[in-house]
Parts: C-alpha cells; sequence; structure tokens
C-alpha cells in the first residue's frame, strides 16, 4: 500500500502537515468532521476499515428510513460534500491523500450496500470483505485510479487541493464499482 504524499506548505502563515489527526482537530471545522467519518478515521488502526464498518452501521440504522429515492439522494450528496469535505481536510492537514480521511470509505460502501440489497448478513459480509480488499490492494482500475492525482503540486497547481480531493473520493468509487461487478458475476453465475 502507498503512503501518502506529505506536501510542506511553502507559506509560513500555513501550520505544518498533521500527520495524525486529534479531535481537536476533527472539531475544528465542519469539513474535517465529515472527511475524518465523525471519528472512525481517528482509529489508529485501519483507519480505512473503521470507516467502512462505520458506514455499514450507518446504512443499518438508516435503513429503516430510507428508500430507493432517499438513498439515492444522500448517495448523491455524500460524494460532492465528500469531494468538498476530503479537498478541505486534506489542504488543512498538508497531505494530498491522509489515510485517516475515510468519508471516500464510507459514501463508496454506502454505494454497494445499496446496489447489493437485498441481502443476508453473509451477502453483506461478503460485499464489505469485497470492498476492503478492493480498497487496500488496489488492483488494475483502483490503482490506477488511486495514483491519478498522487503528483500533483500545491504550489505550482492552484487547484492541487481540489485534485487531490477529487483521487481521494476517486479510487474508493472504482473499488465499489469492482464490487458490485463481482457481486453481480456471483449472483449470475
Amino acid at each position: 500500500m502507498n503512503d501518502p504524499v506529505t506536501v510542506f506548505p511553502s507559506d509560513p502563515g500555513l501550520p505544518p502537515p498533521v500527520s495524525r489527526p486529534s479531535v481537536r482537530f476533527m472539531l475544528s471545522h465542519p469539513a474535517h468532521m465529515i472527511a475524518l467519518g465523525f471519528g472512525s478515521g481517528l482509529s489508529r488502526i485501519a483507519p480505512g476499515t473503521a470507516g467502512t464498518l462505520w458506514a455499514w452501521l450507518a446504512f443499518i440504522a438508516l435503513s429503516p428510513y430510507m428508500n430507493d429515492a432517499r438513498w439515492m439522494v444522500l448517495i448523491g450528496l455524500s460524494l460532492p460534500i465528500g469531494w468538498w469535505a476530503s479537498t478541505v481536510t486534506a489542504r488543512n492537514m498538508g497531505v494530498l491523500d491522509p489515510g485517516s480521511i475515510v468519508w471516500d470509505e464510507v459514501a463508496a460502501f454506502w454505494l454497494v450496500l445499496w446496489l447489493v440489497m437485498p441481502t443476508g448478513l453473509v451477502g453483506q459480509v461478503l460485499a464489505f470483505g469485497l470492498f476492503r480488499f478492493f480498497d487496500a490492494v488496489k488492483p488494475g482500475p483502483v490503482g490506477w485510479a488511486d495514483a491519478l492525482f498522487h503528483q500533483v503540486d500545491p504550489n505550482s497547481d492552484p487547484s492541487a487541493w481540489r485534485k487531490a480531493g477529487f483521487g481521494i473520493m476517486l479510487d474508493d468509487l472504482v473499488a465499489a464499482g469492482c464490487t458490485v461487478l463481482v457481486v453481480a458475476l456471483w449472483r449470475f453465475l
């Protein structure tokens, strides 16, 4: 797995990069709260897995109040909001793709669950395992999407942080697509 790319701000007025966000950092801006998955991204062990578990629990908790149209709206809104939150949080951390940003896992796994439901616990565990595999190992198109904006330079590219935020969201959406494709093939065969 690739380490996040750290960018040290050239502006002396900016704070130094944040390698591990704290609760205080999370609470300092609404974008941080969203991007850090309402605290799940603060996990010291496997924050992406913690964010995906949070997404799964939130999906189950919200399901009694949701229908397809509501899920479509929620997931549809979570993508541009996640892009914004990831952009702001990555910029404020000074890191192009911090592992503690987990909203990408949340939005992508909601999409996976919405598309594979109805399914029982075994199907949900399979979807979880496949999604975590694609997100962590990053085979093929997931790896391409992950690396797409890792080389942007905020010192020379004024839209570097927006690109980084988009890239943060993109690789998990590709991982979600791969997961749904495998589940669909499994159901078909």
